[in-house]
């Protein structure tokens, strides 16, 4: 996630340089062809380029509203887990009662410090159809900012809340956040057992747990479903179309006023052509980079940096003093 007003010029001129490249040799290439060999036929009228970008226009749109949905709806998802952990926290401290209550506090709640962690950890797991690493823009990128799932180990990080049987345990399962919350309700069940915590303590306790793999199971929605792939592929296909159209229309229509102006005339549908095209691909890219809010690009999701924040404040309620650093950007860039 961006944390600055936008982003910058010097950021975001490179991220799109391919785009300025592409429509100049699309735009240079038939112009010279029409300037010096005098292909008259290249000159086209406005109006199917018009048609074709109206169409791109509104296919534009609409992937990119849906993409920014799926975006908004992955925020709404942690924010909801946010909610759902400090819920869990002063549940914790209020019904879990005994002589070693301190120590069930920290069971519990580091446990679920676990599941955030292998909820991260899995939804920053690389899929075929995500582009932060198979895009050479998206890979240059990557130099302003670090993605933490990616430079350490769900094992190591695991350590700090799980006892070793336990943690070698969820290791050896496939889906370890889903495994993590049974190994809770499974503890909790004990507890309940045992008289630490009442019947009615013990249902509300299972409903806050069921309410974690609700927003679990639709992070997991988001991340495991792509945005439809025709669509996606229909705004590529408009999209390249008009690119190669809007240069023969910019001829078509300096063409008519070369008598007037000069032959020269003819090359300001280079400028043209590379302006308004780069908007067109530049929506493009700016829609791909949003179908994705969990695959470690600069507009994910700050999953990390909300989980850290969650751990914190869960700490702070058990009454620990050495709490773990905050999350902070990197070039403006919250993971």
């Amino acid at each position: 996630m961006n944390t600055s007003s936008h982003y910058k010029m010097h950021h975001f001129i490179p991220w799109t340089r391919t785009k300025i490249y592409k429509m100049l040799l699309l735009s240079i290439l038939p112009t010279a062809l029409f300037y010096f060999l005098g292909w008259n036929w290249l000159a086209i009228p406005w109006v199917p380029v018009a048609l074709i970008g109206t169409a791109t226009a509104f296919i534009s749109g609409f992937k990119n509203t849906q993409t920014y949905n799926r975006t908004w709806e992955a925020r709404q998802i942690y924010g909801s887990i946010i909610n759902c952990s400090r819920t869990l926290g002063i549940m914790t401290k209020d019904f879990v009662r005994g002589d070693n209550e301190k120590e069930l506090h920290k069971e519990i709640l580091y446990r679920h410090f676990a599941w955030l962690t292998a909820l991260r950890f899995q939804l920053r797991e690389t899929k075929s159809w995500e582009n932060v690493k198979t895009k050479s823009y998206n890979r240059e990128y990557l130099k302003y900012y670090n993605v933490p799932e990616w430079e350490s180990s769900l094992d190591e990080e695991l350590k700090s809340f799980l006892p070793e049987n336990e943690r070698q345990y969820i290791l050896s399962t496939k889906n370890r956040a889903t495994q993590i919350l049974a190994q809770q309700s499974e503890r909790l069940k004990e507890l309940n057992k045992q008289g630490i915590i009442t019947d009615f303590n013990y249902v509300a306790f299972e409903n806050q747990l069921k309410d974690l793999y609700d927003q679990q199971g639709k992070a997991e929605r988001i991340k495991n479903f792509p945005y439809p792939r025709q669509f996606s592929s229909i705004n590529l296909y408009f999209t390249n179309v008009l690119c190669f159209l809007i240069p023969l229309g910019f001829i078509g229509e300096l063409s008519k006023h070369t008598e007037k102006l000069g032959d020269w005339f003819i090359w300001l549908a280079v400028p043209m052509s590379v302006l308004v095209g780069w908007v067109f691909l530049v929506l493009e890219q700016i829609g791909e980079s949003t179908e994705n809010p969990f695959e470690g690009s600069a507009n994910d999701i700050p999953i990390t940096q909300i989980s850290r924040m969650i751990e914190i404040d869960l700490r702070e309620m058990l009454g620990e003093k050495e709490l773990p650093p905050a999350v902070q950007a990197q070039n403006n860039i919250l993971m």
